[in-house]
């Protein structure tokens, strides 16, 4: 098992392994595997990317993100311009159901609203405006719409968690309640619990996913 000085020195070397991230805007502190990113990036996207870095990198139990997501003054929009910007990229992105998401940005920070099928149509729509130049952050409160004719089946998430999650699956354990599925157990790894997660989210008539899995070392 890392100690907190190991795990901080592998995220730093991960930051600075990713072209997308200026790693020497970017602190990072550990404590008892918690990992702390502050400091101030130039563009979402960054924050995001570092985000996902920290994670891939063994030993990391929790993130605390205090990125500060400072634009430079090339990079500076009107809400305006991006909310008619976010409005074209959800028009473009196929995935999403037209007219479904619901959008308004304050300050440069996008905030959608409405209600989907899917999950993977809720995603489409966060990851669509992520990237456009001058957002400092993305709320994504779009809702999942509970089925009438689907429901929900503890055995075929099991069966999906096996076939994604290899040999973390037999710690998984499964609850459901209605449209709520909650997942518990211990994990491997970020990789695992997204696999966890993503399997339980395309099981027909899923409107939430509880995350109790803990990660283990």
């Amino acid at each position: 098992m890392k100690t907190d000085s190991q795990l901080q020195q592998d995220v730093m070397a991960e930051l600075a392994w990713e072209p997308s991230i200026h790693a020497a805007q970017i602190g990072v502190e550990v404590k008892d595997g918690v990992v702390t990113l502050d400091g101030n990036v130039a563009t979402y996207t960054e924050k995001w990317n570092a985000e996902l870095a920290a994670q891939r990198v063994a030993g990391v139990k929790a993130l605390a993100i205090e990125l500060k997501v400072k634009l430079i003054e090339s990079g500076v929009r009107t809400d305006s311009d991006i909310a008619t910007s976010a409005r074209n990229v959800l028009q473009w992105t196929s995935a999403v159901q037209s007219d479904a998401v619901k959008i308004s940005v304050e300050k440069g920070w996008i905030t959608l609203t409405g209600q989907v099928d899917w999950k993977f149509q809720k995603e489409a729509a966060a990851d669509a405006v992520r990237f456009l130049s001058g957002v400092v952050g993305v709320s994504d409160q779009i809702t999942i719409a509970p089925s009438v004719k689907a429901t929900v089946v503890k055995a075929d998430i099991e069966a999906a968690i096996k076939r994604a999650a290899t040999e973390d699956a037999k710690h998984i354990s499964v609850g459901v309640s209605g449209g709520d599925v909650t997942l518990s157990g211990s994990i491997q790894s970020w990789a695992e619990r997204d696999l966890a997660t993503q399997s339980a989210w395309n099981s027909p008539g899923v409107t939430k996913v509880i995350d109790k899995m803990t990660l283990s070392y």
